[in-house]
């Protein structure tokens, strides 16, 4: 069984990176952040995670899919168990896993853009590697199964954390944290990350300009950027602002055109600006599931055109950037 000190205890990670720029990050975490939380939820999720069976993975995949164990590790009434245990931190947006033969499939999947992104970006063989906006971690799991020395996630969710938590549980070697923390609470000028991911964040902040200026004071000099976000068709100079929702989601601020996504990088000063990848979002790649019950991306399109949302703006369209600091 997990102990109350298990979850959001970083210490592990604070004994790794003592005495290295990395530890400023670590330290940003408040030695009393578990007492501090004061939400609904969290002692039914708590509850759910001290449940979860002591169980050693037989063998485990983090490279080619994220796999934990072997099926028939557990007998169908211990894997019915662990599927209502893990039923109960919904929505799963991020995923796809499979924890001994339990495939819990996510509203995303986040596979298919790992797999459209991997083979662009420089190799993550020993780097130390940051994802803002992580979510579960899914994307931070897969960082590590490509090589990485040590993956850090942030993500303020407090849901996504125990999702995090909950996949840890069975993982607790690799060399992954995903700490409770918005990129705002990263230590300035931290300049330490070989990599930097941002994936599907940009669209989420009002002052996109000082987001790339943040993550810019997070990477080394030579560091590469990876961003991945919604981006629309046209000119430079050109950017959608919806006046309400897009796609449902009220907490759009800017979809760049493609050129402008570039110029905006060059101007905050990254080099060897590089469109690696852009891909319409299908219906097959985000939707409802039984892992994520609520509305997806299928209700958020116009019913009579797919290609434009139910508020007459162009669907969702995703592109891929690479950069150097």
């Amino acid at each position: 069984m997990h102990s109350l000190q298990t979850i959001f205890d970083y210490s592990g990670l604070k004994e790794k990176v003592k005495g290295t720029k990395l530890a400023r990050l670590a330290d940003a975490v408040p030695e009393k952040f578990l007492a501090q939380i004061n939400h609904g939820d969290f002692p039914a999720w708590k509850q759910m995670l001290d449940s979860l069976p002591v169980l050693t993975p037989s063998s485990y995949e983090l490279d080619k899919e994220l796999r934990i164990g072997q099926t028939g590790q557990l007998n169908n009434a211990d894997l019915d168990k662990l599927k209502k245990l893990l039923m109960g931190l919904q929505p799963w947006r991020k995923g796809p896993f499979n924890l001994f033969g339990l495939e819990i499939d996510t509203e995303w999947r986040s596979d298919w853009k790992w797999d459209r992104l991997k083979t662009k970006i420089a190799s993550l063989t020993d780097r130390k590697v940051l994802d803002v906006g992580c979510g579960n971690g899914y994307h931070t799991w897969r960082m590590e199964g490509a090589g990485a020395r040590i993956v850090i996630g942030v993500d303020p969710h407090l849901l996504f954390n125990m999702q995090y938590w909950a996949i840890r549980h069975f993982l607790a070697e690799p060399p992954v944290y995903v700490l409770p923390l918005a990129l705002e609470e990263i230590p300035e000028k931290l300049e330490i990350f070989d990599t930097v991911f941002s994936m599907g964040v940009l669209y989420h902040r009002r002052s996109p300009i000082d987001h790339l200026y943040a993550l810019k004071d997070c990477l080394r000099k030579g560091g590469e950027l990876v961003l991945e976000t919604l981006v629309i068709d046209g000119e430079i100079g050109v950017s959608l602002l919806p006046e309400g929702r897009y796609a449902r989601m009220p907490n759009v601020w800017f979809l760049p055109t493609c050129a402008t996504l570039e110029s905006w990088l060059i101007k905050v000063g990254y080099k060897n600006v590089k469109l690696v990848d852009v891909s319409v979002t299908s219906i097959d790649e985000q939707r409802s599931t039984e892992w994520m019950n609520f509305e997806s991306l299928p209700q958020a399109l116009d019913e009579n055109d797919p290609s434009i949302t139910i508020e007459g703006l162009p669907a969702p369209k995703r592109a891929i950037f690479i950069a150097e600091k």
